[in-house]
């Protein structure tokens, strides 16, 4: 049974930081891409950043320079650490597992920055 669990989300302040973090079990972690997403309200869903199994990150415009994706392939677990945030990052923030054909969802964390 493939699971993903996030957890780090919470309230913040503008300015402030966060580190998400995504524990994966059923899966050979370490051969996925891991990626971030995040939904606001009344918007689609949207990705954030991924890292590969080779370990070469993409980020979306909006958070380069301010977010870091990393992963512990010892610890089954993918970070985002999340600096300078702004109100706009408010959102649901979702962990995603990809290889090939198959793609896995965790149940999500919720950010707000707020002041």
């Amino acid at each position: 049974q493939v699971q993903l669990v996030e957890s780090g989300g919470g309230l913040v302040q503008p300015g402030g930081s966060l580190r998400l973090s995504c524990a994966a079990s059923g899966i050979t972690f370490s051969i996925y891409t891991m990626g971030w997403y995040r939904q606001a309200p009344g918007k689609q869903r949207e990705l954030v950043a991924t890292i590969t199994s080779a370990l070469r990150t993409n980020y979306t415009d909006s958070v380069k320079g301010r977010f870091t994706i990393s992963r512990d392939n010892a610890e089954n677990t993918v970070y985002l650490q999340m600096n300078s945030l702004k109100p706009d990052d408010t959102a649901v923030y979702y962990c995603r597992g990809q290889r090939a054909f198959s793609a896995y969802w965790g149940q999500g964390t919720q950010v707000t920055v707020s002041a």
